[in-house]
């Protein structure tokens, strides 16, 4: 299924291609031979993986959940990722699911690597512009701040085009702690993968979609200590990816990951201390 009701809300997944990452990375210390059991790699090592974004929409809001790799990467980059050289603006991704993409009046980045705000701006003769210009767009200002201090780890992951001129004119609001930028959406710090990624619920009749964003990119790194390398803070993704996935089987929520290939919502259980699909 790409699409699901919980309450009053519909969620639907809107995935902005597949791209191709090394393994290795995506999975830190595991070692292959457990790894290769749940993600297959080609000749290079390099495992499938989603760009993906989720739209809710409420009564009242047409929330955008990420924005993909967007129209930044070069040549080189999209030849080592097996992306095309030239993809679908998202805002047509979006359509094609049935949803106007004119009504996106929330764009919700749960942190700021090319990966998923690439989507949030256009490049064009004109320069740079919003790919949704209804819309604002949120994120924490502390990984906003974070991407300017240009770090020898990690400034590799930032592109000021994606979220600059949207600070700069206003559209792009920066929070200082949890928010809840719409009835029933919460972004709620989840550090690790980076000191100020969030995670995203959206709850409605009692019944809860989290988007676990890079704490748990894919189906397969549901047990806690399968941290990709990507992670700043690895013992922190460790604790935050037991606390959440905690409460996703306590309250039998429906999950969305960040880079899943296949996968577009899932619950998870925990059976003998450990967490699986339900």
């Amino acid at each position: 299924m790409s699409s699901v009701a919980l309450g009053a809300f519909q969620v639907t997944l809107v995935r902005a291609g597949i791209h191709y990452w090394d393994g290795g990375v995506l999975f830190g210390v595991v070692p292959k031979t457990l790894w290769g059991r749940k993600a297959h790699a080609d000749e290079l090592n390099r495992i499938p993986l989603g760009f993906n974004c989720y739209v809710i929409q409420t009564d009242e809001h047409t929330i955008l959940i990420e924005t993909g790799c967007g129209d930044k990467p070069d040549r080189r980059m999209r030849e080592r990722m097996r992306v095309p050289a030239v993809t679908p603006p998202l805002a047509e991704i979006v359509a094609e699911h049935g949803i106007d993409p004119e009504k996106i009046d929330l764009v919700l980045n749960t942190h700021l690597h090319w990966d998923h705000c690439g989507g949030n701006t256009l490049l064009t003769d004109g320069g740079v512009r919003p790919a949704f210009p209804r819309a604002t767009y949120y994120t924490r200002r502390g990984e906003w701040e974070h991407a300017h201090e240009r770090h020898p780890r990690d400034s590799v992951s930032y592109v000021d085009a994606n979220y600059d001129p949207l600070v700069e004119s206003g559209r792009m609001r920066l929070v200082e702690a949890d928010f809840g930028p719409a009835p029933g959406i919460r972004m709620c710090l989840a550090a690790g993968h980076n000191r100020d990624m969030m995670v995203v619920t959206a709850t409605s009749q009692g019944q809860t979609f989290c988007f676990l964003s890079d704490l748990v990119p894919t189906a397969a790194h549901l047990a806690p200590t399968w941290v990709a390398a990507f992670d700043l803070f690895p013992l922190e993704s460790i604790a935050n990816k037991q606390r959440w996935l905690e409460a996703a089987a306590e309250g039998n929520w429906v999950c969305g990951f960040g880079h899943d290939p296949e996968m577009a919502f899932a619950r998870v259980t925990k059976r003998d201390g450990k967490f699986e699909l339900a």
